[in-house]
């Protein structure tokens, strides 16, 4: 090994290792966000449906883009049919488009 050839591989090491924790770091991010997205189109649907059974005074839909805009996401679709509620909520996430669905209705319904 030449003189000094050691520094040069231990500054590439240090920079693969840097560039494995940044991509370590933006999975992590985008499982959490993922995680939150699927939590913002359980609350969409949950405050559309109770709205279709009569406990919130106004329409579905609108509560629904109102649930989904309190926990980061935009309401992009919203489906009535009877008593049950589909909801579809989306983001970007580091420039990608993320979309998460979600049902709520009563149980025997």
């Amino acid at each position: 090994m030449s003189r000094g050839s050691a520094s040069v591989l231990a500054v590439g090491l240090v920079g693969v290792s840097g560039l494995l924790v940044a991509a370590t770091g933006a999975v992590g991010y985008a499982v959490a966000t993922r995680v939150a997205l699927d939590a913002a189109a359980d609350a969409a649907a949950l405050a559309a449906a109770d709205a279709l059974a009569g406990f919130v005074a106004d329409e579905p839909c609108a509560v629904a883009r109102r649930a989904a805009s309190l926990n980061g996401a935009r309401l992009a679709e919203c489906d009535t049919d009877g008593a049950i509620v589909d909801v579809v909520v989306d983001t970007a996430v580091m420039g990608f488009h993320v979309s998460s669905r979600a049902r709520a209705g009563p149980a025997d319904g």
